[in-house]
């Protein structure tokens, strides 16, 4: 399976880049104020799902623009280009994200930053990688001394969950933030010691799925604002373990 999902990733990569030199002749829809789909979104998740039904006829498949197909103790959880926004202004930080869940436990994940030539892979037990070589988190153990990173779009009033208020909670508390558009962008980078830690609010499996195995397989943590482990995502944090309490305790304060 992890060769058959690395194959699939590389090549849905391939296809995100080769759809973004064409941007001028392409689709863009809005699902919301906020949240744009693209042609290159609905033709990618065809293709991912077509190649998955065809190798694993009997897997459930969760995607961001078609929805969930139930399946056998397998799921793939698909984002086809997590960060349109960036992708439709021909900016770099856009990946193609895929998680395998086995009975509702992540066991695979990959990520495809195409226009960095970046491939993310992590496995159960079996750490994570970067173009082949094994990352781990960063060792950075003060949170004076963090880069962290969150996503802005969730704010404002047609939002469900705001996140400026975690937002202005812990710019006091940290070197500097980073906010790319890309929650798989930004796991990638805590996995690989980039960021010190990621957080976000009422965001979707699909988004995080293979992200959050990639940071707690090269060495980090994830949990929700309290410290537990929720999977309805509707709080999401991730660290390099060293600060993680520091953080539960500053976003605990906001709830």
């Amino acid at each position: 399976m992890r060769q058959f999902l690395k194959d699939i990733v590389v090549e849905a990569g391939r296809m995100a880049l080769a759809y973004r030199g064409r941007l001028g002749q392409m689709r863009v829809d809005k699902k919301s104020v906020k949240d744009l789909v693209t042609d290159a979104d609905r033709i990618i998740e065809k293709f991912l799902r077509k190649e998955i039904g065809k190798r694993y006829p009997e897997h459930g498949i969760l995607g961001e623009e078609e929805g969930e197909k139930a399946g056998k103790e397998y799921r793939w959880l698909i984002d086809p280009i997590d960060g349109t926004t960036s992708f439709v202004h021909g900016q770099p930080f856009f990946g193609v994200s895929i998680g395998l869940e086995k009975s509702g436990e992540p066991v695979l994940g990959a990520v495809s930053l195409p226009a960095m030539g970046e491939l993310y892979e992590a496995q159960k037990g079996g750490g994570a990688y970067c173009n082949g070589k094994a990352i781990g988190v960063s060792q950075c153990s003060s949170l004076a001394e963090s880069v962290m990173a969150t996503s802005v779009g969730c704010i404002g009033q047609e939002a469900e969950i705001d996140n400026m208020n975690y937002l202005g909670a812990v710019k006091g508390h940290i070197i500097s933030m980073r906010n790319f558009g890309s929650a798989a962008m930004h796991l990638c980078y805590v996995a690989c010691g980039r960021l010190e830690g990621y957080w976000q609010v009422d965001i979707k499996p699909y988004d995080v799925a293979a992200g959050i195995l990639l940071v707690t397989e090269a060495g980090g943590k994830y949990s929700d604002f309290s410290g537990g482990m929720s999977k309805f995502y509707k709080q999401v944090l991730t660290t390099n373990g060293r600060i993680h309490e520091d953080m539960i305790k500053i976003l605990g304060s906001c709830t």
